[in-house]
């Protein structure tokens, strides 16, 4: 499958966005976790500032491993920070922080995109086990395990797609409030906004190649255009 010309010419090119913006992400994150913050605030401390300047009192904000492992738990409603961005007062920690308590505010207004995206969540597990389908019928020339596994596979697709406007306005929703509540100004603005730009290129990128796979496993599988081998 891999070397299938169809995959190459399908997937080649999300798999080299996903690379390139994977690149972005980590050359702007170290480039602005260098600078340090003219109001000396770590992540947590201007994630609790854009909170509380929304209206914000009863969401958690505690930190958490990996790298660049930050995430907003809908569900328990806690705001998880890496520690170099929890406890750092750099340029980067503020932005990112300022996104995840983004997705609190959009959960706070109700914002319908994030509520899509959390009920898809169970089913995106669908996906998964479609995608093991997928390489199960292709390896035993099983074209309808090919086809319902495409169908699951389908799932992650539509989350990866909802995903996009969800951390668009979460970006969005953060670059205002870091303005609004004077957190930055000027050229750590300037360097806010591209950590955020370049943070959202990676979901782009997912999305690209989630649909990208799923066309060619439509296409191999008889789903479009009748069965195609080659």
């Amino acid at each position: 499958m891999f070397l299938d010309p169809l995959y190459l010419i399908l997937v080649g090119p999300a798999f080299l966005l996903s690379l390139v913006a994977q690149g972005w992400v980590r050359s702007a994150f170290s480039r602005w976790s260098r600078v340090r913050h003219s109001g000396n605030l770590t992540g947590a401390e201007a994630a609790r500032r854009v909170l509380r300047a929304a209206g914000i009192h009863d969401v958690r904000i505690e930190p958490t491993g990996g790298f660049l492992g930050d995430h907003y738990d809908p569900r328990s409603r806690t705001l998880r920070l890496s520690h170099q961005n929890h406890d750092t007062p750099s340029v980067a920690a503020v932005a990112i922080a300022a996104h995840e308590a983004g997705h609190a505010i959009q959960q706070a207004r109700r914002y319908p995109a994030l509520a899509l995206r959390t009920a898809l969540v169970p089913l995106a597990g669908l996906g998964n086990i479609g995608l093991l389908m997928v390489m199960a019928g292709f390896f035993l020339q099983a074209l309808d395990l090919v086809k319902i596994g495409t169908l699951l596979f389908g799932t992650i697709v539509a989350f990866q797609i909802v995903t996009l406007p969800v951390e668009f306005d979460a970006s969005r929703r953060a670059m205002a409030m870091l303005r609004q509540t004077g957190i930055v100004s000027g050229d750590e603005a300037v360097g806010a906004r591209r950590v955020l730009t370049a943070a959202a290129m990676t979901y782009v990128a997912a999305a690209a190649a989630a649909v990208s796979q799923l066309l060619y496993f439509a296409l191999r599988g008889g789903l479009l255009g009748g069965r195609r081998d080659g």
